[in-house]
């Protein structure tokens, strides 16, 4: 990304990413297509799940994004060994946070799903989805963490064929888990928590295999797989403000989830598929984000910030154009869009009102996220955080308040505020990203970390590059 024609570059590395994001989303799709044969109350319990088990997800992305920002302007400066001591200290880092927040969570599940608002057989649904999905945070995170260091060296394909296989699984274990097909029981919204659990297994044990071996750009050696604490704290120092990102950003779906809970499970349902329609956007920019931290980390790695900020600037404007279409579409077959999940008369009305509110704004939204990731390329995860709270807590959040609550439009309201703060927080993101602060990156100057010494030639061998001079046209990154 640091030389050549940006667009090519930059769809050369979106364009897995997006795939890989979409089949995502379409085995979470899946999950609602098949839940939806089971009831309106299973439909709803798996939608008030849904932010809550986005929450982790969001936090196995926001530590992983202080990996993207150290490998990927490693790499850019030519520090190899540097970069693949950092991929152990992810390891390490993210193991220890899942495990952690699977124990707790775990341990308080029933108290948090009352909590949400989940009453009688939606109750009993969401806990039995819940628990199982506790029991996969650490593979959640083995393979964010996987998917981030490989993303920062460059290759997303690799991780795009890894979510092909493992969202192929769950979308294949769907029908027989949750309705019982051949021999299985049907258990139903927990049916559905297990493909995700066996797919995310399969995911995070070939990912680490992917990372042993080294072939794939940034190679994880057993020896780097003790604390290093100095990486260690530069990891929190950039991380944990994208960790607060995640954290804000799901706590604010579980709020938002808490208040659509209020009118009722007809208006929960709809709105439930209509996240799962709107992930389409979120995945879309998500990805081009992802690319875009990528761009902006390996130039300022290589000391061009101009070119790292016309990568940002082609991303957002790109991403815009492909969700203003998408929006269109499905503003002008809305009620076409909801029936493909559920048939139910009253939801699918809800969900025509829902989407003819947020479907002309899912640009906006779009814009925001891949700024987001400009910010977290360079490191500056503490603005792409501020962004977040801004548009949730900030924006939405009260505004749905006073809309659906003190004004009285009723459920609407909800809607009407996911789309004003979309468009107030992209405004915000493009006046910040244009100040220029996030220019000089997060490298300090100094030696990189020193290989073991060959004592046939006194050259730098590294033992786990299979005998390769570091820094030599022969690494797996440079390649």
């Amino acid at each position: 990304m640091t030389t050549g024609a940006i667009t090519p570059k930059l769809v050369t590395l979106a364009w897995p990413l997006v795939a890989g994001n979409l089949l995502q989303t379409f085995y979470n799709l899946a999950d609602m297509f098949w839940v939806g044969r089971v009831s309106k109350e299973a439909v709803a319990a798996v939608s008030l799940m849904f932010p809550t088990s986005w929450l982790f997800v969001s936090t196995a992305m926001g530590i992983t994004a202080a990996a993207v920002a150290l490998v990927s302007q490693h790499i850019g400066a030519g520090n190899d060994r540097e970069a693949d001591n950092v991929v152990a200290q992810t390891i390490l880092l993210a193991l220890v946070v899942a495990l952690v927040l699977a124990t707790v969570g775990y341990l308080f599940r029933e108290p948090l799903v009352w909590l949400i608002g989940a009453r009688g057989q939606v109750y009993t649904e969401a806990l039995a989805y819940i628990e199982v999905i506790f029991l996969s945070i650490p593979f959640t995170f083995l393979f964010f963490a996987f998917r981030a260091v490989l993303r920062a060296a460059g290759d997303t394909k690799t991780a795009m064929w890894l979510v092909v296989v493992s969202a192929g699984l769950n979308v294949v274990l769907d029908p027989f888990l949750i309705l019982g097909w051949w021999r299985f029981p049907a258990l139903g919204t927990q049916g559905a928590a297990i493909a995700t659990f066996v797919s995310r297994v399969l995911a995070a044990v070939v990912g680490v295999y992917i990372l042993l071996d080294g072939r794939w750009g940034v190679q994880l050696h057993l020896r780097d797989l003790r604390p290093d604490w100095p990486v260690l704290r530069r990891l929190v120092d950039i991380g944990y403000p994208a960790t607060g990102d995640g954290l804000l950003r799901s706590l604010a779906a579980v709020a938002m989830a808490a208040l659509v809970a209020r009118f009722g499970p007809v208006a929960t349902a709809a709105y439930g598929v209509g996240i799962r329609l709107m992930s389409v956007s979120w995945t879309v920019s998500g990805a081009v984000g992802q690319a875009t931290a990528t761009g902006v980390g390996q130039n300022l790695g290589a000391r061009t910030p101009d070119r790292a900020a016309e990568v940002t600037w082609k991303a957002t404007a790109g991403t815009m154009a492909i969700l203003f279409a998408i929006g269109a579409v499905v503003f002008a077959f809305p009620a076409t869009a909801m029936r493909v999940f559920i048939d139910e008369a009253d939801v699918v009305a809800a969900g025509v009102d829902l989407l003819r509110i947020v479907t002309p704004f899912w640009a906006f939204f779009g814009g925001l996220m891949v700024i987001q990731g400009g910010f977290r390329g360079a490191g500056d995860t503490t603005v792409a955080m501020v962004l977040s709270l801004l548009s949730r807590w900030g924006f939405r959040i009260p505004a749905a308040w006073l809309l659906a609550y003190q004004l009285s439009f009723d459920a609407n309201g909800l809607w009407w505020a996911l789309s004003f703060s979309s468009v107030a927080s992209f405004v915000v993101g493009v006046v910040w990203f244009r100040r220029g602060t996030w220019r000089e990156g997060v490298l300090e100057e100094g030696r990189p970390r020193e290989p073991a010494e060959s004592p046939a030639t006194g050259k730098g061998i590294d033992p786990d590059r299979d005998g390769d001079e570091v820094g030599g046209t022969d690494s797996p990154a440079d390649s």
